[in-house]
């Protein structure tokens, strides 16, 4: 049997490869969409998904294991595998998942059929439907089109996002002519619907609109032969900034961005059929040295993620509303209802609009002063920056930390500064030397000789949109043990000098690994004296040597250690002698499993934490991250309720073994327990009693 995890550099305890471990991880996203079980369009959703995070592994991991090559030996202090040898296994692997992922998509384009929903081809129409799409095409596809002839002379640039079809011209005199097409996907949709016929339904990629236009688009040349073939390239994604110091930094962030577009391929697609003298030609030009991956028809399958519904309920997940805070509903100040207590928002189970309402209600009450927020992602249509702009607009003093460097969003960044610079808001560029990834809001009231800060603590993006596809908790609260340590932090934004000292929260990289070590030592001490010692842990990813390496000693000394690993989980658990105390679960479902929560047994007198950070070197080292101590006893246990649902999950939570084994679900008796499903309920009900609440008291 083969292992994926090497023995660790600082003892004999064990690690698993990070790269590896990822594709485990997607390994369970394809599960999802080859899962029965699931609604038929949402299995086709979970393959863009797939897609989606497999190009970003290739522009980040892989690139960056290619960039290791080049450091040869010592390189394997880093990735405890020789690079080379790495690769070689990760292409392995790929090469594996996508032979899964083409027999996936056979048969779910089967299972489609057989539902009404029928994939067409350029091949398979019939005269109304080539007339409706060629008229399509003429209409819409081709004005949208810039086709580039090739020569032996002429290398094409290609884009990264997106996907091309490579089309080989022959000649009756035997010429061979190619030329590229870009798939314009990011201009029209990707998949075109057609007409209804007697109850079925019909849906056409755009590379195939295109390939039954290619005789209109070339009809100059007297071609007898004429076909296209998909194919895409991966770039990687590292920014290279430059040192120039007469340049800003949006200046310098624009220029590397730029340069992105051109960066060193990493991994090149195409369709298994694309003839050898097309290949070759293409390999030579584009100067490919490796992962080159032969696939199917389609690429930038991404674009499954919106694949569409066709009005059919019952092929998707039923419609889950986002519920109200009960607190936070019909009050007239919802500042006044924060002075009271401590309110805790559970995305996407309740709505994000009331962190946008707080705001709304800042930007206009004359007694709020100050606004301070550090962005790393936010909406296309921000209503979170509208809001700072009304506060602006109003007189109030607005400070929004814009973190330029959040991989892939770094041009809606720069975009988003600028809109807010126009408009009053000062702006602050993050930290030299360390992005800015925490979760942060603070409002300054003054009420006569009385000043209030009102903090927010999270552990996702202020995004709407992502607030209804990821699990996040909001933490807003007045209490000055968290609200003046969330004001200390942005001090340290606007004069990095003062760097703060923190009795209550955690802050990366200030106190975080001396905080962690204290709490996972004092469970040690008191597994040491008989005292019930245990750790719950909930992370996006668990890469950190350190942590891993406090985990098991803990382990070794007793204490129970259950976690909730979404993604990469490098520590091994289970291993006699080593982690046999520690068990890990991934939980993958409709929502992305994005909050981050810690909590410590400590004797009786439990702590919990919710935080911005995963256990990684660049979240604790190089990273300004935020955990919070929750202190109300209430939130406490709906923490600790969300929590028992995950860890009792027996439908959607994968067993991580030490084999890195993703598809053994967790047993649990005859009772389905599926926790995104328990926890929606749980909100649901604490809505509707309180909506039962207010009716009584009017009657």
């Amino acid at each position: 049997m083969v292992r994926f995890f090497s023995r660790m550099s600082m003892g004999e305890h064990l690690i698993q490869n990070r790269e590896l471990s990822w594709l485990a991880f997607n390994d369970r996203v394809l599960q999802e969409a080859m899962d029965e079980n699931n609604p038929l369009i949402e299995r086709v959703r979970f393959m863009g998904i797939f897609s989606n995070n497999r190009d970003e592994f290739f522009r980040v991991r892989v690139a960056s294991v290619s960039r290791m090559m080049e450091l040869g030996k010592k390189a394997r202090g880093k990735l405890y595998d020789d690079p080379e040898e790495l690769l070689n296994r990760i292409s392995d692997k790929v090469v594996q998942q996508e032979s899964r992922f083409l027999k996936t998509y056979k048969s779910l384009s089967y299972a489609l059929g057989q539902a009404g929903v029928n994939l067409v081809d350029n091949k398979s129409l019939s005269p109304e439907q080539m007339d409706f799409v060629l008229n399509y095409f003429k209409e819409k596809v081709r004005p949208a089109l810039v086709p580039l002839m090739l020569s032996k002379r002429q290398a094409p640039e290609l884009t990264d996002k997106s996907s091309y079809l490579a089309v080989r011209m022959e000649m009756e005199n035997e010429q061979v002519d190619y030329a590229l097409i870009e798939v314009p996907s990011q201009i029209l949709p990707r998949f075109l619907v057609l007409p209804e016929v007697d109850g079925q339904r019909y849906v056409m990629f755009l590379d195939d609109v295109i390939r039954l236009g290619l005789s209109q688009i070339f009809k100059i040349f007297p071609y007898k032969h004429i076909k296209a073939y998909a194919m895409r390239m991966t770039r990687d994604a590292e920014l290279d900034i430059d040192e120039d110091i007469d340049e800003s930094v949006l200046e310098k962030l624009s220029k590397s961005v730029n340069n992105r577009k051109k960066a060193q391929p990493v991994r090149f697609v195409h369709d298994k059929h694309m003839p050898m003298d097309l290949l070759n030609f293409l390999i030579k030009k584009l100067k490919l040295k490796g992962n080159i991956i032969p696939s199917g028809r389609y690429h930038n399958l991404r674009d499954f993620m919106g694949f569409p519904d066709f009005g059919m309920k019952e092929l998707c997940y039923e419609n889950w509303t986002p519920s109200r805070h009960p607190e936070l509903t019909n009050k007239q100040s919802l500042l006044e209802v924060l002075s009271e207590k401590d309110i805790m928002l559970n995305y996407p189970f309740q709505t994000f609009s009331h962190t946008i309402d707080i705001l709304r209600e800042a930007a206009i009450d004359p007694e709020v002063k100050e606004i301070k927020i550090n962005m790393y992602r936010v909406a296309s249509n921000s209503n979170i920056v509208n809001a700072l702009i009304n506060a602006s607009k109003n007189g109030k003093r607005v400070t929004a930390v814009v973190e330029l460097h959040a991989r892939f969003d770094e041009e809606h960044n720069i975009l988003i500064s600028k809109k807010l610079q126009e408009n009053g808001v000062r702006v602050i560029f993050g930290v030299e030397g360390l992005k800015v990834h925490c979760k942060l809001i603070v409002i300054t009231r003054k009420k006569g000789d009385t000043t209030q800060y009102f903090a927010h603590v999270g552990t996702g993006n202020f995004h709407e949109k992502t607030a209804r596809l990821y699990t996040d908790v909001s933490l807003w609260t007045s209490d000055p043990r968290i609200s003046k340590e969330v004001y200390k932090v942005f001090d340290f934004f606007k004069s990095n000098y003062k760097l703060g000292t923190y009795n209550n929260l955690i802050v990366s990289p200030f106190n975080v690994r001396q905080k962690l070590t204290e709490l996972i030592e004092g469970e040690m001490n008191n597994a040491r004296e008989g005292k019930d010692a245990y750790i719950i842990i909930k992370l996006n990813n668990l890469v950190d040597e350190e942590m891993i390496e406090l985990l098991y000693k803990a382990s070794q000394a007793g204490v129970e250690i259950k976690m909730i690993i979404r993604g990469v989980c490098c520590l091994v658990p289970g291993v006699e002698g080593v982690s046999d105390n520690i068990e890990v679960v991934s939980i993958l479902d409709r929502y992305l499993e994005h909050t981050r929560v810690l909590v410590f047994g400590n004797g009786g007198n439990e702590l919990m934490y919710i935080s911005s950070a995963d256990w990684m070197g660049r979240n604790l080292d190089r990273r300004v991250e935020v955990a919070a101590p929750i202190y109300d006893d209430a939130i406490k246990a709906e923490i600790r309720q969300t929590l028992y649902f995950q860890l009792n999950d027996n439908q959607k939570a994968r067993i991580i073994d030490e084999d890195q084994n993703t598809n053994i679900y967790k047993e649990g008796g005859s009772e389905k327990n599926r926790s995104q499903e328990a926890t929606h309920k749980m909100y649901a009900a604490k809505m509707r009693g309180e909506e039962k609440k207010r009716v009584k008291s009017k009657e």
